[in-house]
């Protein structure tokens, strides 16, 4: 089991704090979280996803209470991130403790379906930041770090010529013929990516399991960037959009986590969307890929901070 952050016992219902306890003024049972004591990143769980209930300071720990009333303790220093669905809400308290935790919050839609905003935790310095952004300013490295990117996904490629355009459509046809490599390869019927908001009933099993395995991963990232001290706002090959760093990153590892697991899910769950399934299924392939590590070496590499 992964060590906690926390002592003592807690009870099984919940029973608000005292008054000197929720106002931070009375004794405090924590022990005290020091970047010495916290878990790597990439040593941390991937992700919890909560809905309907409430998150909140009890005794001496974080304490999800569900609808029904029941709590469960939650070890927030070896989460990377919890995932809060419709129906939750969070104290100032809780909100507290994640960030000394460096346990981030994503507000997601419904089943992880969309990836609505992420809550910042401050990092210990800018140092990465500003490497970020000065790599991104400059139109050469921002061009460099595309291109190593790209590089993986287009082996014994020359990507010297290319432009950001280029690469941009190099990445749509090999995406497109992903999928059709994985409907063959998995005999799933395919007849494309779509997906309407609001209406995603309407789309096919397969496009719903790749709608919620992507926000998830979007969600995963923005954890790690954040914890490495990295801006989701800095991207290189994604402009114009709110997190394009998320998306460039998230892009590296779509098509082992959220496009193979999409079709290989469509064929066993007989074309019938089961939102615990995918959801159990997405975090296994998470954690068997050791996707927390590989984000952790491969950002610093793609950025060239190895160099």
């Amino acid at each position: 089991a992964p060590p906690r952050a926390i002592i003592s016992e807690s009870p099984t219902k919940f029973s608000s704090p005292s008054k000197d306890s929720a106002m931070g003024t009375g004794p405090r049972l924590y022990v005290k979280i020091t970047r010495d004591t916290l878990p790597r990143v990439k040593d941390k769980y991937p992700f919890l996803y909560l809905e309907h209930g409430r998150l909140a300071i009890d005794d001496s720990s974080v304490k999800w209470i569900d609808s029904d009333g029941n709590v469960v303790r939650i070890p927030i220093a070896t989460i990377c991130s919890l995932f809060l669905g419709p129906g939750t809400t969070v104290t100032h308290e809780a909100i507290k403790v994640l960030s000394a935790a460096n346990c981030s919050v994503c507000w997601m839609g419904e089943d992880s379906l969309l990836f609505y905003a992420f809550g910042d935790s401050p990092t210990s310095d800018t140092k990465n930041f500003r490497f970020q952004m000065k790599a991104a300013a400059n139109p050469t490295t921002r061009l460099s770090v595309a291109k190593r990117m790209f590089q993986d996904r287009f082996p014994g490629e020359d990507l010297t010529n290319r432009n950001l355009s280029d690469l941009r459509g190099m990445e749509g046809r090999r995406v497109k013929a992903l999928y059709l490599e994985k409907a063959t390869y998995y005999r799933v019927g395919w007849s494309g990516r779509s997906f309407v908001p609001n209406h995603f009933q309407l789309s096919s099993t397969t496009n719903q399991i790749l709608t919620a395995c992507n926000a998830a991963l979007y969600g995963v990232t923005a954890s790690v960037i954040h914890a490495l001290g990295y801006s989701p706002h800095i991207g290189f090959v994604h402009t114009g959009s709110p997190l394009p760093f998320v998306y460039d990153i998230s892009d590296l590892y779509k098509a082992e986590v959220s496009i193979d697991l999409a079709f290989a899910l469509t064929r066993q769950l007989n074309g019938i969307y089961e939102r615990e399934k995918v959801s159990d299924a997405f975090r296994q392939r998470v954690i068997d890929l050791d996707l927390l590590k590989r984000m952790t070496l491969d950002i610093p590499r793609i950025l060239g901070k190895n160099e």
